[in-house]
């Protein structure tokens, strides 16, 4: 990607994430980047490209930060890197980037478009999610990991939207270890 086209999209993604669908226009991103007039409408011929563009590009800065989180040993690695998660997606500079796919996330009820990125980019999270419930044990990985999704989705929107500081960890806890068989429960990792 070149360095402009990335500038194009940071800035869509800035003006999403703290003016809102009306703010993005050819004419404000190609300002708000500092690019010169009709950059924007290169990379992005129409209003509708430009939104699908950003979702797309949320999609790709989003999923390293999960895959990392989902990588877990324990339940307690898994517990800490998913409030971890969620306190970084929701604060300092990734809260615009939040806040913009929230706004995107309310586009897709009648975009089809935006509605495939977001749902393919929550196919890949939740398999990477999956994959590790799975790991730890989960008696169905799937259910637990859209739980978990779910929870962490309606902590993010109460962040964003509300500037609900509450601690999300003791949900996030709860909804985790109930996915998760208890030690007593729990099978001792077999010898490779």
């Amino acid at each position: 990607m070149t360095t402009t086209k990335r500038r194009v999209l940071d800035a869509a993604i800035d003006l999403l994430g703290t003016e809102g669908l009306r703010a993005l226009t050819h004419g404000r991103v190609d300002e708000r980047a500092g690019v010169a007039k009709g950059s924007t409408s290169n990379y992005f011929r129409t209003r509708e490209a430009l939104i699908t563009g950003v979702a797309e590009w949320i999609a790709q800065y989003e999923m390293p930060g999960v895959e990392h989180a989902t990588q877990p040993r324990t339940v307690d690695e898994f517990v800490d890197a998913v409030c971890a998660l969620v306190e970084v997606t929701t604060t300092g500079a990734h809260r615009t980037l939040t806040a913009a796919r929230l706004v995107l996330f309310l586009e897709a009820n009648h975009n089809d478009d935006i509605r495939r990125v977001i749902t393919a980019g929550r196919a890949t999270m939740e398999s990477a999610v999956v994959v590790s419930l799975a790991g730890l044990g989960a008696k169905d990985p799937q259910i637990a990991a859209r739980a978990i999704m779910a929870c962490c989705e309606g902590i993010n929107l109460h962040r964003i939207a509300r500037h609900d500081t509450t601690d999300a960890r003791p949900l996030l806890e709860m909804v985790i270890r109930a996915a998760l068989p208890t030690a007593v429960d729990a099978k001792p990792p077999s010898a490779g």
